[in-house]
């Protein structure tokens, strides 16, 4: 597929990171970095790939999505809100009292969150429980899943993983999202998990590794990932953290950080 065909989701990831910016910076602080750096998948799944309803979000027959990175929730807020789930309006409302979009995904309070999701590292079970769901009804949607690297140093993703296999769910399809930062710095330095790939697969995974900055390598993992018939696939994704944030992509200390909201404008404006 020709590159060209991708412009849109070009376009609209650049205005799901321009949301994301102005919402955190609004706040005055978050996780910009673990957000910025899902955009684009975010972006893929909800424009390309998930069967959804803005308005149904609870309709029965629908894909399903556990983001287990919850603290990136800002950015799938960002994508609901350009999606129709709710008003714009809300992401103003990022974090504080009353809101309906806490620092963290709740199910209970957003619509078109799929999962209540945060505890590092529980994400992924709670991915594998819907999915058996939907197995017993002899549902042909998928669940996806989306793991941050840092929390993938967690024993419960291990058992996890096993018990996915074990159970031949091959309609999950999980993402790690390996940007090699966490909130203490380097994954590498911390708990490397070095060659996540071989890991995986040795758990009875398929196994797929793409550009998560780039839709045509996300499209085709994607569609390779659906035609499995025995086993889930996790398709580990090479992401920049912070990645569209002038002042944030890359930084280690990007994980939570304050920024005025001067900062957050000057940020989209270099987007633009």
């Amino acid at each position: 597929m020709s590159e060209n065909n991708y412009k849109d989701l070009e376009d609209l990831a650049k205005d799901i990171r321009k949301k994301t910016i102005d919402s955190i910076g609004f706040l005055g602080v978050g996780h910009i970095g673990g957000a910025m750096s899902i955009t684009d998948l975010l972006t893929i799944l909800y424009y390309r790939k998930m069967h959804i309803d803005p308005d149904n979000p609870k309709m029965a027959d629908r894909d399903k999505l556990v983001l287990s990175k919850g603290h990136a929730g800002p950015a799938l807020y960002s994508t609901l809100a350009q999606k129709g789930f709710f008003p714009e309006e809300w992401l103003h409302t990022l974090n504080q009292g009353g809101t309906n979009l806490p620092s963290h995904c709740d199910m209970n309070r957003t619509p078109g969150i799929d999962m209540t999701t945060g505890s590092l590292g529980q994400g992924l079970s709670s991915a594998i429980g819907l999915t058996l769901a939907m197995k017993l009804d002899k549902s042909e949607r998928n669940v996806f899943a989306i793991i941050g690297d840092g929390e993938s140093q967690e024993g419960q993703n291990w058992e996890a993983a096993m018990t996915a296999s074990q159970f031949k769910l091959n309609k999950l399809i999980a993402f790690t999202d390996y940007n090699k930062m966490q909130i203490d710095g380097y994954t590498s330095d911390i708990m490397s998990i070095d060659d996540p790939e071989a890991k995986w697969k040795a758990f009875g995974w398929n196994t797929d590794r793409v550009n998560g900055h780039s839709f045509a390598e996300l499209d085709r993992a994607i569609d390779k990932a659906r035609q499995s018939v025995d086993k889930p696939t996790m398709i580990i994704m090479d992401t920049i953290k912070g990645k569209g944030c002038s002042f944030a992509e890359g930084v280690i200390t990007n994980h939570n950080m304050a920024f005025t909201y001067e900062q957050a404008k000057e940020a989209i404006e270099a987007l633009d």
